[in-house]
C-alpha cells in the first residue's frame, strides 16, 4: 500500500523533464525514455512540433504500438533562421499544443514528450507563458519531457531534470549530409 502522497498512477508524482543545447542528441534520448518505458510496460504520447519529415525512428517507433504514439505536427521542410516560420507553422504549433495537452491530461499515457516545443519557443510559436501553463496543469502521475534549443531560463527554473546537450564537435559543420539512419 502507498502511504505516500503520490498518486499510484504510472510513474508517482512524475516528473518535468528538460532536454535542451545545441548538440545532437536531445529527441533521440527523448525516444530512448520512451523505449525504456515501454519496455516496463509504461505508455508514452510523443507530439513533435515542426516535424513533418520521415524519420527512420518513426517506423521503428510503430512496432511499439500501442505503448508509443507519436503525432507529427510540422511541414516537411525544417523552419530555421533561412526558412522563418509561416502562418501555416504557427498553426501546426497551437494544434500540436492542444493535442499534447490532451494527451497529457487525459491520463492515458505515462510519459508525455513535447518533442521541439522549446525551439517552437525560440521562433515564436509557442510563448512561454504557454509552455508554463502546460507545466502548471501537469496530472500528477505523468512524466512530462520537453526538448528543443534555448530553453528560457524559466523553464529550467520548474524542471525537475535539465539536461544539455553541448556540441563539440559535429561533421555536418563540414558539410556532410544528414544521412539515413543515423540523423534522419
Amino acid at each position: 500500500m502507498n502511504t505516500s502522497s503520490e498518486k499510484t498512477f504510472g510513474l508517482g508524482r512524475g516528473y518535468v523533464q528538460v532536454y535542451t543545447g545545441n548538440g545532437k542528441g536531445k529527441t533521440t534520448a527523448a525516444l530512448g525514455l520512451a523505449i525504456r518505458a515501454a519496455g516496463r510496460g509504461l505508455k508514452t504520447y510523443i507530439g513533435q512540433f515542426m516535424k513533418g519529415q520521415f524519420y527512420g525512428e518513426l517506423k521503428a517507433l510503430e512496432k511499439l504500438q500501442p505503448l508509443i504514439k507519436v503525432e507529427q505536427y510540422g511541414k516537411d521542410a525544417f523552419v530555421h533562421v533561412q526558412n522563418p516560420p509561416k502562418n501555416a507553422d504557427r498553426r501546426l504549433a497551437e494544434i500540436a499544443l492542444s493535442r499534447a495537452k490532451d494527451a497529457m491530461c487525459s491520463m492515458e499515457y505515462d510519459i508525455v514528450i513535447f518533442d521541439e516545443i522549446i525551439t517552437s519557443h525560440f521562433f515564436h510559436l509557442v510563448s512561454l507563458e504557454a509552455m508554463l501553463g502546460l507545466l502548471s496543469s501537469k496530472p500528477d502521475g505523468v512524466e512530462v519531457v520537453f526538448t528543443g534549443r534555448y530553453a528560457p531560463k524559466k523553464l529550467i527554473d520548474v524542471a525537475d531534470l535539465v539536461t544539455e546537450m553541448r556540441q563539440i564537435k559535429h561533421y555536418l559543420s563540414g558539410g556532410i549530409t544528414a544521412r539515413e539512419g543515423i540523423e534522419r
